[in-house]
């Protein structure tokens, strides 16, 4: 007899619930990654998973909300590093430049999320819009940006008027370009910009190009 909760699984056997949901969010997440989300395939997702369609709507509802849970989580790993970063310096400028290496750090060993950001911007972020969970993550980046910055501006140190937002985004994309620009860059430009050869160049130039925006001196008027 199976539980009224979860569908049986092939066999007659019934499984864990979280267990298979995570596995199914698990290989989608690659498929997404891979292939989009016009590409994608739950059929694929089902056979990589040696579960069904069924199953997956069951606990999903759907591709497009399969596609929402994917980013969700997806997003989740990304908040979860940011409330442990370990950033507490007494100088600033310290501070902001290991933030800085963090962020760097982050996306390089995610490049699924690199891809699946891509992917919502391409669909007019509607998934990102329509989750009410991603809408409660928020950025805890943000308050540490926030509370660097005040730290930094009340020794004198960083320059006055500088928004914690613009300043998270100056940091993003030029990890999140390193990152989606890579195959662009090097049919182009000749130059690989995740070689390992040049990524403590690239970590350091980051982390140098924030701390040059903090303390440049605007010229008056």
């Amino acid at each position: 007899m199976t539980s009224v909760d979860e569908p049986p699984r092939p066999g007659g056997r019934v499984r864990d619930a979280a267990r298979t949901k995570a596995e199914i969010l698990d290989v989608a997440t690659q498929e997404f990654a891979r292939a989009g989300y016009d590409g994608a395939r739950v059929d694929e997702i089902a056979a990589r998973t040696r579960t069904t369609k069924r199953m997956i709507y069951y606990y999903f509802g759907g591709k497009e909300q399969l596609f929402t849970a994917v980013l969700e989580r997806a997003y989740g790993v990304i908040r979860d590093a940011e409330q442990r970063l370990d950033v507490e310096y007494p100088d600033p400028v310290a501070a902001i430049r290991r933030l800085a290496e963090l962020t760097f750090d982050h996306h390089e060993r995610h490049p699924d999320f690199i891809r699946l950001v891509s992917i919502g911007n391409i669909h007019g972020a509607e998934h990102v819009a329509a989750s009410e969970e991603l809408g409660r993550l928020g950025s805890p980046a943000l308050e540490v940006i926030r509370r660097i910055l005040t730290a930094g501006q009340e020794s004198g140190l960083f320059r006055a008027g500088v928004d914690a937002v613009d300043l998270h985004a100056v940091i993003t994309s030029f990890c999140f370009l390193r990152v989606a620009g890579r195959q662009t860059f090097g049919a182009l430009f000749g130059r690989d910009l995740v070689d390992p050869a040049r990524r403590e160049h690239y970590r350091t130039m980051l982390g140098d190009m924030v701390i040059a925006y903090l303390t440049a001196q605007r010229p008056a008027g």
